[in-house]
């Protein structure tokens, strides 16, 4: 491949990730980030790299224009829960009215090709474990309906745009590049790996497991782990089938299957060669029981197949990156 892929975000966990997948798939990548959370050493030198804000449309325009870009991946964007519900305003702007923005800069410059991190979230809280694409969305969230909203105004503008666009619904995304070259590097994260890791490294003083009562086989919570570098390759395959004369749409991104919070710490305590300090606390409101993707769509639409569908992989790779950070 040749062509050039502009990536928002790409100095990000997901998009540096990204960037090496386009890569090793003979893609032209080249980046906007604002490099708010972003690292910009994740990002090879040879990859041309605007700082900028997404919605800084004369920029991001003549950006497009100076590389001949014919695709977007947009991974640009908060991504707390916790934090949307605290400022569901500044979450709107950021996600929803930057996203806009991006599209209409999109449309601007003929842009074909669009794919947008989009999130399990806009499931809500669902009736079933496995969920497909096409039961109902009722996000609860300022983060889901942010992300959901954003999927409609690309429907929107592709129905009368030549542009096609996939919205990849993230489950848990976690692991690390097994190179070496990147990782998540969020401050105050939530995510249950890294955190876990953080703990057995002794950079937090205990993990709480909110819940153990819940109607599941050990009691804790179960969701659907997917390989950062999994999650790369799928973006890259979608890509193609975009390049293809894909009509687009919604596809869940994980692996059909989860495991419980108590797998996942028995996991990195095993792999760690040490008990790690739980807690084990109430219940928290909002928390889904069982959420799983059902992936029959995007692997028959994709033909992809992961490479790292291993929880010992994923958090092996998680405790060498987080191990990594203390060098």
């Amino acid at each position: 491949m040749s062509d050039t892929v502009l990536v928002t975000g790409g100095a990000g966990y997901i998009g540096s990730h990204v960037i090496h997948a386009l890569l090793d798939a003979q893609y032209v990548p080249v980046v906007i980030d604002n490099l708010s959370s972003g690292v910009r050493d994740f990002v090879p030198d040879s990859v041309p790299f605007l700082v900028s804000n997404i919605n800084e449309s004369s920029r991001v325009q003549d950006f497009i224009k100076q590389h001949s870009c014919t695709s977007v991946i947009h991974l640009a964007g908060f991504v707390s829960v916790e934090e949307s519900v605290k400022d569901p305003i500044g979450y709107f702007n950021n996600n929803t009215c930057s996203s806009l923005s991006l599209i209409e800069s999109c449309v601007a410059e003929n842009i074909k090709h669009f794919i947008f991190s989009s999130s399990a979230s806009v499931y809500g809280n669902p009736s079933q474990v496995q969920v497909p694409e096409t039961i109902a969305t009722n996000p609860i969230s300022p983060y889901g309906w942010s992300k959901l909203m954003t999927e409609k105004m690309l429907e929107g503008v592709c129905a009368v745009e030549p542009m096609n666009a996939i919205a990849l619904r993230y489950f848990n995304v976690a692991g690390a590049d097994p190179d070496g070259r990147c990782g998540m590097m969020t401050k105050n994260a939530t995510h249950l790996i890294k955190v876990l890791c953080e703990t057995a490294l002794g950079k937090r003083p205990q993990f709480t497991i909110f819940g153990t009562d819940y109607d599941t086989p050990d009691g804790t919570c179960i969701r659907d782990f997917i390989h950062v570098s999994d999650l790369a390759d799928i973006h890259v395959a979608a890509l193609d089938v975009l390049q293809k004369g894909h009509s687009g749409g919604t596809m869940n991104c994980g692996y059909g299957h989860g495991f419980s919070v108590q797998e996942v710490v028995d996991t990195v305590e095993s792999l760690h060669g040490a008990p790690i300090n739980i807690e084990r606390g109430k219940r928290r409101d909002g928390d889904i029981v069982a959420l799983i993707a059902d992936v029959t769509k995007m692997q028959a639409e994709l033909g992809w197949s992961p490479r790292h569908d291993d929880l010992n992989k994923i958090v092996e790779t998680s405790l060498k990156w987080e191990s990594r950070l203390d060098k």
